[in-house]
């Protein structure tokens, strides 16, 4: 306990004397979100200082391998510089998916060569990620996939496409399922990774209702890729996919859903107050406060169980099947939290572009049409509830 209080202690005044005063406190946009990579713009030069001095510390990673890049900090410590960090209200210094999915299946399914290529520049940000899992005729049946991989000899040869491809178009490197036997469905899949500047491979942005552009359609004809970059065992893929999928859905239950939906860093209640009428400190409309109460105890309740499964993960435990029931009720709120907004706002909440209203008005309407894609990403709501009914609540497929 004296080692993690002056462990404590050591993190307070380090964060202190390297955190940039712009770094603490929510981001204002969308657009100040770091993702590091080979093309990254940073709106903020002092926003690549901190991606730089929290990864020459590993603490982008904090518990990952020290040998590999990584903190090499115990659960423990790790937890105690979150604390640290939320008492300055200091920003995360980067938002990656090598961090959230890549990189933990790389550190367990990867070879000593693989480990020590990749994951020193994912702590560092210096590579941008992207997943290709779904294809136009793969969605809720990901099994089913049909980008082909064919082994020629001194390389592998790819052909197909995926779709929903977030951020492809940004992206420095992909980690892609593809099929490497027609002749078998889960068995003939593997996983690889490639250069997304690869001859061969072409992305194309799809816009979204919100008037976004975060997910692309993403092309591959006759891509080569090196065989030393098929990561695990030949037709092993589907083990894989199944786990970065079970950290793909923690991290969305852990606030990793696409857009702010709105900058104005106050609570529902706050909001219905300044927007609505009030009868001394009480909100008027007593419906909309019954139903903002509800979802402030919802949320709560949610946040512990989040809480308690991450520990459960920690000390070992396989939580897969509880992802897909955390992801559930995460996107439930979301949306739910995205609707109560736009009510909050009244006729402020129509806005969607132009001067008769404010930047965090205009982004509270758009990030309430992206939350309807929570339903889809990372795993439809339905095949989770199928996760849900089959592993946690023991029920079997009708006869």
């Amino acid at each position: 306990m004296a080692d993690l209080e002056a462990f404590r202690t050591e993190t307070r005044a380090w964060l202190e004397a390297n955190c940039p005063p712009s770094m603490r406190g929510a981001a204002a946009a969308d657009e100040d979100a770091v993702w590091g990579g080979r093309n990254a713009v940073y709106r903020n030069p002092e926003a690549k200082l901190w991606l730089d001095r929290m990864g020459a510390k590993g603490w982008t990673a904090p518990t990952w391998p020290k040998q590999y890049g990584g903190g090499g900090l115990s659960q423990d410590e790790a937890q105690v510089l979150q604390q640290e960090m939320n008492r300055i209200k200091a920003r995360g210094p980067i938002m990656s998916f090598g961090l959230w999915m890549f990189g933990p299946v790389l550190l367990e399914y990867g070879n000593e060569e693989q480990k020590k290529r990749f994951i020193p520049e994912i702590v560092k940000g210096q590579i941008r990620w992207c997943q290709g899992y779904s294809e136009p005729g793969a969605g809720s049946d990901l099994a089913g996939l049909q980008t082909k991989c064919e082994d020629k000899g001194d390389h592998w040869l790819i052909n197909g496409s995926k779709i929903w491809t977030s951020y492809a178009n940004y992206a420095d490197w992909i980690f892609c399922l593809v099929r490497t036997d027609t002749a078998k469905k889960h068995e003939g899949i593997s996983f690889i990774v490639f250069d997304m500047k690869s001859p061969g491979v072409e992305t194309r942005p799809i816009k979204l209702i919100s008037g976004e552009s975060p997910f692309c359609e993403t092309f591959f004809t006759d891509v080569k890729v090196p065989k030393d970059q098929l990561i695990g065992r030949v037709n092993g893929g589907w083990e894989i996919a199944k786990r970065l999928l079970t950290y793909e859905r923690q991290n969305i239950s852990s606030g990793g859903f696409g857009g702010l939906g709105g900058t104005h860093n106050l609570t529902l209640e706050q909001l219905a107050k300044k927007y609505g009428e009030t009868e001394g400190e009480k909100l008027a409309d007593g419906d909309l406060r019954a139903r903002i109460t509800a979802h402030k105890m919802h949320d709560k309740a949610f946040g512990l169980t989040v809480q308690r499964i991450r520990s459960m993960s920690e000390s070992g435990e396989n939580i897969g099947h509880l992802a897909s029931l955390i992801k559930v009720i995460a996107a439930t709120l979301n949306q739910e939290k995205t609707e109560l907004t736009i009510e909050a706002l009244g006729n402020r909440g129509l806005g969607w572009e132009g001067q008769g209203f404010t930047p965090a008005e205009i982004l509270s309407a758009r990030g309430w049409l992206r939350a309807k894609g929570n339903s889809i990403e990372g795993g439809t709501t339905e095949v989770n509830l199928n996760v849900v009914a089959k592993r946690v609540l023991g029920l079997l497929d009708h006869q």
